[in-house]
């Protein structure tokens, strides 16, 4: 075997221009490849971020009124709508899927929240001691809200970093909101552990995102009766151990929430903002578009593989007396055989290897000039290197094959 790549080699040495003009095929094909797997592998990547954030793997499940997001400002609480208990929150914890539940009071607020004379837009948030580790948030400045803050309902609030601004150069620790008639003694501010800005285009993209778009207060969840003065249905923020379990973690949560529910299910139930799913369709879309250019780039792979055909057919008619010399010496036919497709397989996968380098090239080109995401795919090299030596092998088996069935006599009689 060591004999026959060295022939090879050198074979393919002392024909450089010949040989390099046979692997343009592959060589394109290969790069090609590389090139549209790269940038579909950074699409889906760029699409899965950008539809969940970044890595924070929450999915909201609140209360749906038909196809909309129920609204209790306005209309009583239905009844058969039973409370979110402890018992609920070990029940969701038991799925598989969930790393962390928190129960949350959400509403929305303008010109009832004011620092001196500055009023403030907001969602004001009631949240447990799980709110902050479930959604990614972390406290920036000051201290978060302790066990006893919780417990006992003390009038703390911690702001989101969006409301910084309001404060100028001062730190908002330590000053006081007017939330609804109420002084609130700011002791935190919180961001999130990973920074994230979804591009919302309609109402339904506002729903989706509204927990972590809006500028935030969060009080303790024993302080909501004292500001709004009524009960209101929880909604749930569910943290999926990854990425992948977010569908599964959403759809068990909504339907153990929706079978608690008794005379209300007919006008209510819960439902989850599964962004996972929107971006299976979309990655699912693009990944059906790009299959097509594949194909059409593996086009090329079959013109260099004929080629390659053309090229050892060419080589054996040069070195008849050569293989005529080397079967009157007493080679065998598995030999001839074994020489010719090894010089085939070589000259396919150096072409092959040149490829993955241009199309590793050619993919940081795309990515700078169009502002595309790549994402390099061993796997698909790996597969392009392997596939291109048995384009060599396959093509070159009608050469070789000739090769090793030529007669000796009439080899070494050959002009």
């Amino acid at each position: 075997m060591l004999e026959n790549i060295r022939l090879s080699l050198k074979g393919i040495w002392s024909h450089k221009m010949r040989s390099f003009l046979t692997m343009l095929g592959i060589i394109i094909g290969i790069a090609a490849i590389i090139a549209i797997v790269s940038t579909i592998k950074g699409t889906n990547e760029q699409i899965k971020n950008n539809l969940i954030g970044s890595g924070t793997n929450t999915v909201t499940v609140q209360l749906y009124q038909d196809s909309w997001p129920a609204d209790f400002s306005y209309q009583d609480v239905p009844e058969g709508l039973p409370p979110l208990t402890p018992e609920v929150r070990e029940q969701i914890l038991a799925l598989d899927e969930v790393e962390s539940v928190t129960f949350v009071n959400r509403r929305d607020y303008s010109g009832n929240i004011f620092y001196g004379d500055t009023s403030i837009d907001a969602s004001i948030y009631g949240i447990d001691s799980d709110y902050f580790q479930t959604s990614g948030l972390q406290v920036t400045k000051g201290r978060g809200f302790s066990q006893s803050d919780l417990t006992t309902g003390k009038a703390f609030a911690i702001i989101d970093e969006s409301f910084t601004g309001t404060f100028g150069n001062e730190n908002p620790v330590g000053k006081t909101l007017d939330i609804m008639g109420t002084p609130f003694i700011i002791i935190g501010v919180v961001s999130q552990k990973s920074k994230f800005e979804p591009v919302i285009n309609s109402i339904e993209d506002y729903y989706m995102y509204m927990q972590n778009t809006a500028g935030g207060i969060y009080i303790p969840k024993q302080m909501w009766p004292v500001i709004f003065k009524y009960d209101e249905p929880e909604y749930v923020i569910v943290k999926a151990k990854s990425t992948d379990d977010m569908t599964q973690a959403g759809k068990k949560t909504q339907e153990l929430l929706t079978k608690r529910m008794s005379g209300a299910s007919d006008v209510y139930k819960y439902q989850a903002n599964d962004l996972s799913d929107e971006a299976a369709q979309i990655q699912q879309l693009s990944s059906s578009t790009n299959t097509m250019l594949i194909g059409i780039a593996s086009i090329s792979l079959l013109v260099g593989g004929i080629g390659v055909m053309n090229i050892m057919l060419v080589s054996v008619t040069e070195r008849t007396r050569e293989i005529g010399l080397k079967k009157a010496l007493g080679a065998r036919k598995r030999r001839i055989l074994g020489q010719f497709l090894t010089e085939a397989a070589m000259l396919s996968m150096i072409g092959g290897a040149i490829g993955v380098i241009l199309g590793i090239g050619l993919s940081r080109v795309i990515s700078v000039l169009a502002g595309v995401p790549v994402a390099i795919s061993t796997p698909a090299i790996l597969i392009s290197v392997i596939f291109s030596m048995l384009i060599g092998i396959i093509f070159g088996l009608v050469p070789s094959i000739k090769a090793s069935n030529l007669n000796p006599i009439e080899a070494l009689r050959y002009e």
